[in-house]
């Protein structure tokens, strides 16, 4: 065997909306250490993630199967933004940006983020989760 081919695991974890719902998954792609530098997140057809922004961090999205509308959100604007896999771009989301992810194609869409810091999962309160009528109505947390 080549000594520098290496093998290793990576996470995947199912994911849920704010009733329990599940509506996706996620896998780490690139992980340094601890920190987690890629990953690519999966939406079932129709499925929503989201609302959440993150106080220190940045995302940059690619859509890299089907089509995704990203949903944002400051002091109660709303912004959208539709990434489709057939027209390849890249949507940098600066930190304390609500932010909610939607599948509007009919398969599962995967959107890979480069996250800026790379997550740390010892950062704890970094993720503040809203509804969307908290976003809707400006309350900030």
């Amino acid at each position: 065997m080549i000594d520098e081919v290496a093998r290793e695991p990576a996470k995947r974890v199912v994911t849920y909306d704010h009733e329990g719902n599940e509506n996706g998954w996620l896998v780490e792609l690139y992980k340094d250490g601890r920190l987690t530098t890629a990953y690519l997140t999966a939406a079932k057809p129709g499925a929503f993630k989201g609302y959440h922004l993150h106080r220190v961090r940045a995302a940059r999205y690619v859509c890299v199967r089907g089509r995704m509308k990203i949903i944002l959100y400051v002091n109660g604007k709303r912004e959208e933004h539709v990434l489709d896999a057939r027209e390849p771009s890249r949507l940098f989301i600066p930190p304390d940006v609500a932010t909610g992810l939607q599948n509007i194609g009919d398969e599962e869409a995967w959107l890979i983020n480069y996250p800026d810091p790379p997550y740390d999962p010892d950062l704890r309160d970094e993720q503040v989760e809203y509804s969307e009528a908290e976003l809707e109505a400006g309350v900030v947390k």
